[in-house]
């Protein structure tokens, strides 16, 4: 088998293509910033995967038709080659950003949209558009919304909540109680893999999450353990905490209130449905077992 891959030099690109690879499947890999990249659609290939897109910007620095220029307009124009093309299945990684950015419950794909970002605005108009395209017969359309997604190399949040707790920093937010779900880019890339293999697999939207959600706290102990410490969870004033948030958010300090927000907020996606599709009771790779390995790559960086 043979698939196209856009944003292929991202972290999710590289990890997902060496995994495909392994696998056996050849991997095209496009540049969208080449002027020709159109050509390369009229590759014969299984599958499109459009990884290619802006990611959402914690410092807030970007600018608002910077998101809807990438995530939505070029994802279109990259869609419509593919309803040209010979090729069977697309891929868009869209995000659960991009119909909630807080969640009560357990978010599930049949949400109704309302994103509040120009990033989670961007995904969701260009997943509107790919909804309302009449697919020709034999082409599948899988809209993909991951939510947190970590391994080796990932630089999001975990990567700075391991530097706080590497320096053997109390934290500060032990009065924070929360549910949050990750996505290991193992999960990930096995559940890719998976769609592409069974062609009996409906188009749709469709959450990726590790199976189990953690509390932030809970992640704490497991980089204390990792790096061989006894956690220090403090309880701080959650009123006190807000308001030195509120601070970065006016200076632009890396501890803002969207800071704290991703560290402390309740956030849990359902992954039974691309479960059921692929009639399996669990993932590869337990949440924890996912964490302790990325926690394992920074602790290596050292």
């Amino acid at each position: 088998m043979k698939i196209i891959m856009t944003g292929a030099s991202g972290f999710v690109g590289k990890n997902l293509s060496s995994y495909l690879e392994e696998k056996g499947i050849q991997v095209s890999k496009v540049s969208l910033r080449d002027r020709l990249w159109k050509k390369a659609f009229e590759e014969n290939a299984g599958a499109i995967i459009h990884l290619a897109g802006k990611a959402h910007d914690t410092k807030s620095t970007s600018e608002k038709n910077e998101y809807f220029a990438i995530n939505r307009n070029l994802t279109i124009s990259v869609f419509n080659e593919y309803l040209k093309s010979n090729t069977s299945d697309f891929f868009f990684f869209s995000s659960v950003k991009a119909v909630a950015d807080s969640v009560e419950g357990i978010l599930k794909e049949n949400v109704e949209g309302n994103p509040q970002t120009p990033y989670g605005k961007s995904k969701f108009e260009a997943e509107q558009y790919l909804l309302k395209v009449n697919l020709p017969q034999g082409k599948r359309l899988f809209i993909i919304r991951p939510c947190m997604i970590h391994g080796a190399g990932n630089k999001g949040n975990l990567n700075l909540l391991y530097k706080i707790v590497s320096k053997g920093i109390p934290w500060p937010l032990g009065a924070f109680e929360n549910k949050r779900s990750f996505l290991s880019i193992d999960n990930l890339s096995y559940l890719i893999h998976q769609i592409l293999l069974n062609k009996d697999i409906s188009s749709g939207i469709y959450n990726f999450s590790d199976d189990e959600p953690l509390s932030t706290n809970r992640l704490i102990t497991l980089m204390n353990k990792v790096i061989g410490k006894k956690a220090r969870l403090f309880h701080l004033n959650k009123k006190l905490v807000i308001t030195i948030a509120s601070v970065g958010d006016k200076f632009h300090l890396p501890f803002n209130s969207e800071r704290l927000n991703k560290l402390t907020e309740n956030y849990v996606v359902s992954n039974s449905k691309i479960k059921a599709a692929l009639n399996i009771e669990k993932l590869p790779h337990s949440a924890e077992v996912g964490i302790i390995k990325t926690i394992k790559s920074f602790n290596k960086k050292k």
